[in-house]
């Protein structure tokens, strides 16, 4: 099947498979088909164009996981706007950034996130619209009573795979957040190759519990889905206590996640599978965003009986550029194979290195994305040589199967020997005492930076600095080793769940 944009991705499984259910919601046992679905986008594609909102605008959407925020997605989709996921975690001057920049004409929020924009909107030039989906606040449109007075009949766009359809605003770990741009022809690639890669059928129903504002949620477990004429389930957001819950009420086959999910899960159900839920239908844990140190993986494995498939991409590669099988010949450790995208390791003169050589991972496809919006310095940078240049750092083995060593801007330069904090936190996780860890480098005189280490240890464990440092030598050769160690209560996070590094240095 060719598909040119998600309109028609969305009106095509509506017209063959009207009366199956495609989106069922966690929180409060809601469901739509797809036909229903496709009624309830339209008509909020139609509130869109009565605001004077059309192709090529930007659609701000912050909000938490819920229906309502998949059916904002659509509705820009559908008339040619770019939604705009907002971090939810940002406060008002970091979202007057995102919104300003990304030149919003509407931002679609709830009441827990007003509080944070009122303050900020008369700094807006070009926001002339915020819609709330659950509240009737002053200078607001309501949502639900807006969108219900429209036809859920929607007239025809003229739209292209080359559309811009997602900005979506990368972390800042290297200055301001970029705005990357996705075309229709960028998800829909991206949605194929996972799709085929992880054999999805329409038999799958895949649990959307990542944010909605990550490329993670909405590609993985929204779009993909969907491509494979599936069905998805939206959590609020994770939960520990309820997660295996919903797996057996919903019949759940696969989930996206990232590794401190799953080492949650190994804490909070020690026993494995609590008794009387079915999860039969369950087929794997996928996890990306950030490398699973190899413990949790056994970990988890080992307790609930279950593979997780690791994978690995990037905002500007749309989501995965990379998935291991979803069988048993996955390597653990690794972050798989390319999934339909080219992937070659350069070094920094962007020549290509051979087998088990460490360099810069560099990508090209149809899944990588058009570029950054109204940074063309950025873009062409980026872009250098033909390749997108991911800044992270990697290797792989003979058999083409890709391993993360560390983000290129986390690398430990000590007396002209590079670190990877990334080997140091595997080393620190296979002590029994520590729950999580993080190393990062602080200036030194002597040699420009030295090796620090962040740990929290597990609740009833102990462990001293000096042991964990011992743990480390018997496993490191000792420039590597953290010569100090610095206990926590908790590692920072961010809104995926991923160990922010770049807070602890600030510290």
């Amino acid at each position: 099947m060719s598909l040119k944009n998600l309109r028609e991705l969305l009106e095509t499984r509506a017209a063959a498979m009207p009366q199956k259910t495609w989106l069922f919601s966690a929180a409060d046992d809601r469901r739509w088909s797809y036909a229903e679905f496709d009624a309830a986008v339209n008509q909020a594609a139609n509130l869109l164009l009565s605001l004077g909102v059309g192709k090529g605008d930007k659609v701000s959407l912050l909000m938490a996981n819920s229906p309502e925020y998949v059916i904002a997605y659509f509705a820009c989709w559908k008339i040619g706007a770019v939604a705009g996921p907002v971090n939810s975690h940002l406060k008002s001057e970091e979202l007057a950034y995102v919104l300003d920049n990304s030149e919003s004409v509407a931002l679609i929020t709830d009441q827990d996130f007003l509080k944070h924009v009122e303050p900020i909107r008369a700094e807006l030039g070009h926001l002339r619209y915020v819609i709330a989906t659950d509240a009737e606040a002053e200078s607001t449109i309501h949502f639900p009573s807006a969108a219900a007075a429209q036809p859920s009949e929607l007239a025809e766009i003229a739209l292209d795979a080359a559309d811009d359809a997602i900005i979506i605003y990368t972390s800042g770990t290297t200055g301001k957040p970029k705005g990357v741009l996705l075309t229709h022809r960028n998800i829909l690639a991206n949605a194929r190759q996972i799709r085929d890669w992880l054999q999805f059928t329409e038999t799958d129903r895949l649990l959307c519990m990542m944010p909605l504002f990550h490329v993670n949620g909405i590609i993985v477990t929204t779009v993909t889905p969907m491509f494979a004429a599936a069905s998805m389930v939206v959590a609020p957001k994770f939960s520990a206590s309820r997660h295996w819950q919903i797996i057996s009420d919903y019949r759940v086959t696969s989930f996206g996640s990232v590794a401190t999910m799953l080492a949650m899960l190994s804490l909070t159900y020690p026993e494995g599978i609590p008794a009387g839920l079915d999860i039969s239908q369950f087929r794997f844990a996928l996890c990306g965003s950030a490398p699973v140190p190899a413990e949790v993986m056994r970990q988890f494995e080992q307790r609930f009986n279950c593979l997780v498939i690791e994978g690995y991409g990037l905002s500007e590669s749309t989501c995965r550029a990379t998935f291991n099988p979803p069988n048993e010949t996955r390597r653990p450790g690794s972050c798989g194979l390319p999934i339909g995208c080219e992937l070659k390791i350069f070094d920094d003169d962007d020549r290509e290195l051979g087998t088990g050589e460490v360099g810069e991972i560099v990508l090209r496809g149809e899944n990588l994305l058009k570029g950054y919006f109204k940074n063309p310095e950025a873009t062409a940078k980026a872009f250098r040589s033909g390749w997108f240049h991911s800044g992270d750092v990697g290797y792989r083995d003979a058999d083409g199967f890709l391993f993360i060593v560390d983000r290129k801007s986390d690398m430990i330069i000590r007396a002209g020997e590079n670190i990877y904090p990334r080997e140091i936190d595997e080393v620190l996780y296979q002590h029994p005492a520590v729950q999580d860890a993080a190393t990062i480098g602080v200036a030194d005189k002597l040699y420009g930076e030295e090796v620090k280490a962040f740990v929290v240890l597990r609740e009833g464990s102990a462990a001293t600095e000096a042991e964990l440092i011992a743990h480390c030598r018997a496993h490191l050769a000792d420039f590597k080793c953290p010569k100090t160690i610095e206990f926590l209560k908790e590692i920072p996070k961010g809104p995926t769940g991923k160990l922010l590094k770049r807070e602890l240095a600030a510290k």
